[in-house]
Parts: structure tokens; sequence; C-alpha cells
């Protein structure tokens, strides 16, 4: 294990971490900045462990909100309706993910201008939703019809495709049935928590065998520098949305992709 490694895996947690929660998707950004920098992890799965320091910053900031619906989740109707539709949007991507894994991280994960191009295509798609002139129907993410969280879970299902962004299809599922933007962006973050940590407790289920020593001290880097990040971005980001909307992450993904496309051209 080299200096080099551990500082490629610090700066991809970093990354990670500002990316994870805003609609860019962060998967697509340590793929590419991976394939630049010549990291490779084993089976990827560093690509997806280091996603549960993101979660562990959501947990982290929100952990009285979630107590809160702890407690009142045996008597208050309203919680256990939340919980519920958290359920049913999680439950199309779980599913599908355990269907396709090998096809996912052995195919599409390895694909780098499909990645390029779906930042691309993604971008475009979240600027029209963006600057779509329609008065929302829903404020309050804890309290959308079940029928727009079963939407949501099927846009987040798109996320499976490595550039299409989980924050950004569940965001982009939700302004289409009707929430604000504020909303849209706060229950992507909830319906983050039981996805990431599914994802990550499934593929460390399935490569365990495969991983050693050695790669403990680049996940755990990657991990904490998640963390860190994604503390950072969490506090600003529901603020931001709610004042300038996703236009700006809009554009950052076409740069991204059209970027990535040339210097896949170029460099290979």
């Amino acid at each position: 294990m080299s200096e080099q490694t551990i500082v490629g895996a610090a700066i991809l947690g970093i990354v990670e971490g500002l990316t994870e929660y805003i609609p860019v998707s962060s998967t697509a950004h340590i793929l590419l900045l991976g394939h630049f920098l010549g990291f490779e992890s084993t089976g990827k799965v560093f690509e997806v462990v280091i996603q549960l320091g993101a979660v562990l910053a959501m947990l982290t900031l929100y952990f009285w909100r979630l107590w809160d619906m702890v407690v009142k989740l045996p008597s208050d109707r309203s919680t256990q309706l939340f919980v519920l539709g958290i359920l049913i949007a999680f439950l199309p991507a779980a599913i599908i993910g355990v269907m396709a894994h090998g096809f996912i991280k052995n195919v599409l994960f390895e694909t780098p201008i499909l990645i390029c191009v779906m930042l691309i295509l993604g971008g475009f798609i979240l600027l029209w939703v963006d600057q779509r002139k329609v008065e929302p129907k829903y404020t309050d993410a804890a309290a959308f019809p079940l029928s727009v969280y079963l939407k949501i879970g099927l846009f987040q299902c798109l996320a499976m495709i490595p550039g299409t962004s989980r924050s950004g299809a569940t965001i982009v599922g939700a302004l289409l049935s009707g929430t604000d933007k504020r909303s849209a962006a706060e229950f992507s973050f909830f319906l983050a928590m039981p996805t990431m940590a599914g994802a990550f407790v499934y593929d460390l289920y399935k490569n365990w065998h495969i991983l050693s020593p050695d790669d403990l001290p680049i996940i755990g880097t990657g991990f904490v520098f998640a963390f860190i990040a994604a503390v950072l971005v969490i506090r600003k980001l529901l603020d931001y949305v709610s004042r300038k909307g996703y236009t700006l992450f809009a554009y950052w993904r076409i740069l991204v992709g059209a970027l990535g496309l040339i210097g896949l051209i170029l460099l290979g």
C-alpha cells in the first residue's frame, strides 16, 4: 500500500462526501476520477463502502429527528405513514439491486463512456425539470401521498446506471410528482439512509472473501473523508436549493460529463 494510494483514497472520499447528496452522481465522479488517477479497488468495494461515511453524516445531523420518529412510531399515524413511505420508495431499487448486482458492478461500473453520457443526459433533464413553472402540491417530505413515495422509488431505480445519480433520480421523480424543491431534496436524504446502507451491507457480503487487510486502511481513509465532506454539504444544501434550485448542479453534470468524454478520447 503506497502513500499515493492513501492520498487517492482521501481525494475520492472527499469527492464522495461532496457529491453524494447533490444530484450530480457521486458514483460517476469517483469512478471517473479513479479511472484517471489510476486508482483500483478490490472488486470496486471501496466505491460502495465509503458511501457509508456519507450515511453516517446524515445519521449524525438528523439524529434527534430520527430518534423522535422512533419514539412516535408505535402510536403516531403520520410517523407510521412516513416510515411506510420510505419503505415503499426503498423496495424497488433494493430488489433490482440484488437481482442485477453482478451486471451493475462488472459491466456498468466498468463503462466510463456510459457514465459520461448519463451525466450529460441527466444534466439536461435536471435543467428542464428545475426550470418548469409548476405550483407544487406537496411541501412536507414527511407527508407525501403513498403514491408519490412509490413514484420516487421507481425513479430511484434509474440510479443503477452509474452517472444517473441516486439523489438526482429521486429529486427529479419528486419534482415531477408535484413536490417543491426543498422537500424533494429532504426526502432524498431520508431515502438515502436505507438505500446506501443496504447497498453497503449487500456489497460487503458479496465481496468480503476477496478483501485483504491491505484494503482496510484505504477504505477507512475514504470513509472518514466522505463523512467530513458530507456533513458540510448536508448543512447547506436545503437552504441553497430552496433559494437557487438545481440549475448549478445541472450545468456541473454537463461540464463534467463533457470533460470526461474529452479525457477518454484523448487519454483513453
